[in-house]
């Protein structure tokens, strides 16, 4: 049984590595300082899933045991939080929802709350810091720093 669902997970990923393929080549951004464009990213991740998709098809893992629920419920709660990271993103900005999300998820893997706000906090602002600064990546500072400044 787990062989046929590696096989179907294996074609859904390679499918959606198409369509992220896709959707990358569309990007088209008329004004670009980096050599390589917006392309190359999504583009390298698309590869990297369908190489990854394909080895699930055409070979799949042996016949194994299902999560028990307090795992799987981890995994739900993680997809969650992804979610309402990538609903809040623009919203709230980088450094907001990156320190809730990497808090939530250290909760959810059993931090205190005291580690969860520290790791949140120097996550959130080391990685902004690594972004705008290093990389000359702009990050969304978020609607309610409009009202700030």
């Amino acid at each position: 049984m787990k062989l046929a669902a590696d096989r179907l997970l294996g074609i859904v990923l390679t499918g959606l590595a198409a369509f992220i393929a896709v959707q990358a080549l569309r990007l088209n951004v008329p004004i670009s300082y980096d050599p390589v464009g917006p392309k190359a990213f999504p583009l390298g991740l698309a590869i990297l899933l369908a190489m990854l998709s394909l080895v699930l098809v055409f070979k799949p893992g042996e016949d194994g045991q299902w999560p028990h629920r307090a795992l799987t419920l981890k995994i739900l709660l993680v997809l969650g939080v992804m979610l309402i990271y990538a609903l809040l993103f623009t919203r709230l900005g980088f450094i907001i929802t990156t320190l809730m999300t990497v808090a939530m998820l250290a909760r959810i893997f059993d931090a205190s709350w005291n580690r969860a706000l520290i790791t949140g906090v120097v996550m959130s602002v080391g990685s902004f810091f690594l972004f705008t600064d290093a990389l000359g990546i702009s990050l969304p500072g978020g609607y309610w720093l409009e009202t700030w400044f």
